[in-house]
């Protein structure tokens, strides 16, 4: 018993050592060959003559990964609604990721959720590992077909809301800054690149690609307006309007600065006093049907079952 037994482990042993070896040859071997890839990218007027070389040249994603993306976003694309996508792109911009490449893999995504209900149908109605029944076999298999479907785009809509949730808070500490700097005697670029320094988030992102666009070449009207429509903020809207209207008249930037950086103040306490007015109607919702049950469960379940009892003798 104990020779069959360690010849049973020499055996497993030696399998072992047998496919860790060849898994470290081919896994050598495919390294060797991308670096040789590599390599071979790097030098200037090369030219292979084999065409499979060429393609082999190219990343796994581009050749593998990239064609399955593209067939999913086209399929995207075709059975979409109309203006969809154009929602879909104005979402990512507000998002701050306005890359086209972005709403190909969210469209592709899409699909493949849409794609994933199947199996949900099969795991539930055929496969049924959890045994359910009835009613509540077409409620779990209606929640997660829900959170399929709907998922991808509540997921954007919340990015979208947070970033500009963040705009909105950080819009008047921002401006306080940027008044300072305009009144200790800077220009409104200079002022706006050293506030952009200081402090570090979403708005100065923006306000860096503003900046950005004016120093390409573009008048600081359409970088602001550029900017409003990128942001799609009300703060922001009016801070916009202020400075176009202050370089239209010949107002002091100083004093429009300041007020508003004053209103914004204001602005972010009744958002703040807006959420705390709402917390009370939103709490009531699980207070009913989760706190209140089980409360009810603890005060009167021992009633109920003494009157039982009482009855039943």
């Amino acid at each position: 018993m104990d020779t069959t037994a360690l010849m049973l482990l020499l055996a497993a042993v030696l399998v072992g050592g047998a496919l860790a070896l060849g898994i470290w040859a081919v896994g050598s071997h495919v390294n060797e060959k991308s670096q040789v890839r590599n390599s071979l990218r790097q030098l200037e007027g090369y030219e292979v003559e084999n065409v499979r070389d060429q393609e082999l040249l190219a990343p796994i994603t581009e050749r593998a990964i990239m064609p399955v993306l593209g067939g999913l976003t086209s399929l995207g694309r075709r059975f979409t609604p109309v203006g969809y996508v154009d929602t879909v792109r104005k979402k990512f911009i507000y998002s701050g990721n306005g890359s086209a490449d972005a709403v190909d893999r969210f469209l592709a995504i899409r699909v493949m959720t849409i794609i994933g209900v199947v199996p949900v149908f099969w795991l539930f109605f055929i496969w049924n590992p959890i045994a359910l029944e009835g009613l509540m076999q077409f409620i779990a298999f209606g929640l997660f077909a829900l959170a399929l479907i709907l998922g991808p785009d509540a997921i954007l809509t919340r990015r979208v809301d947070e970033r500009q949730h963040e705009l909105q808070v950080t819009l008047p500490d921002v401006l306080d800054l940027l008044t300072i700097s305009v009144e200790a005697g800077l220009g409104f670029e200079q002022a706006l690149d050293r506030t952009i320094a200081a402090v570090p988030g979403a708005l100065s992102e923006e306000f860096s690609r503003m900046l950005g666009e004016v120093r390409a070449g573009a008048s600081r009207a359409d970088a602001m307006r550029a900017l409003e429509q990128r942001t799609n903020v009300p703060e922001i809207r009016s801070f916009v309007l202020a400075i176009l209207q202050a370089d239209t008249f010949g107002v002091s930037i100083g004093r429009v600065l300041r007020s508003q950086s004053e209103e914004m103040r204001i602005k972010r306490r009744q958002l703040a006093e807006e959420r705390a007015q709402k917390a009370p109607v939103k709490m009531l919702i699980p207070m009913v049907f989760c706190i209140f049950p089980a409360l009810f469960i603890v005060v009167i379940g021992p009633a109920i079952i003494n009157i039982q009892i009482a009855f039943s003798s």
